[in-house]
């Protein structure tokens, strides 16, 4: 089934609107229908045509067995990411993105086995021995490894796709991933560059409610794609 995407939704929530018209990518023309009041405004057709396509893409790829991780690290899109990533069983970044992730996933790897490692010593009572003054920096070393690794660490190994929020911002992450041939679905606004994303949805980025609505639809096609995913988790 095809998930549905509404032109009128995205409009209601502020999805046309652009960054003012001097701070523009020119690559991302073709995505906009004019300029109102020195800002750009996008073609909401075109964005609801290109983000059916994105969602079409990501349930395919989840019934092929995909691995998704999402990028979401802007303060308005954190809480949506890490709620849409925890219902479809997926990796994310919400903090910052962390450099190597993609192109040297063996060191990473090893921070995300010292955090479990460390936080199943802690579930175990290993560390009550351990000096007040010492527990006191093992649990701001488990936070602070929680913080920056929580949302990967069940990331097993380099993911097949990136969904990133905001891809000029992101852009380390959009290198590494370009580098390493791995597909990226990505909101690009009109200050971004849509050449380095396989499937552009051309929207403003910083309208929350906006980017709520595009990650909710993103939840259901993972989820529509995924033939083992609870029932009770559909659909919400």
């Amino acid at each position: 089934m095809t998930i549905k995407v509404s032109a009128e939704e995205l409009l209601e929530r502020g999805a046309h609107f652009g960054h003012q018209s001097k701070r523009w990518n020119p690559k991302m023309g073709q995505y906009l229908y004019g300029e109102e009041g020195g800002v750009h405004v996008f073609d909401l057709i075109k964005t609801k045509k290109l983000l059916e396509e994105a969602l079409e893409f990501l349930k395919t790829s989840t019934k092929e067995g995909k691995v998704i991780l999402f990028v979401g690290c802007k303060k308005q899109a954190q809480e949506k990411t890490r709620e849409v990533a925890e219902a479809t069983g997926s990796s994310y970044f919400t903090e910052r993105w962390l450099g190597g992730t993609l192109t040297n996933f063996d060191q990473i790897k090893k921070s995300i086995k010292k955090l479990t490692e460390m936080k199943e010593k802690m579930t175990n009572g290993e560390y009550a021995a351990n000096t007040k003054k010492e527990r006191l920096l093992i649990d701001r070393e488990i936070a602070r490894l929680e913080r920056y690794f929580g949302g990967i660490s069940k990331l097993e190994k380099v993911p097949d796709i990136l969904v990133v929020v905001d891809t000029h911002k992101e852009e380390s992450a959009i290198r590494e991933a370009n580098s390493k041939n791995i597909k990226i679905v990505g909101i690009v606004d009109s200050n971004a560059d849509p050449e380095v994303v396989d499937y552009p949805i051309p929207m403003n980025d910083d309208a929350s409610k906006a980017v709520e609505y595009v990650l909710d639809l993103m939840k259901e096609a993972i989820l529509e794609g995924n033939p083992t995913a609870p029932k009770a988790t559909r659909g919400k």
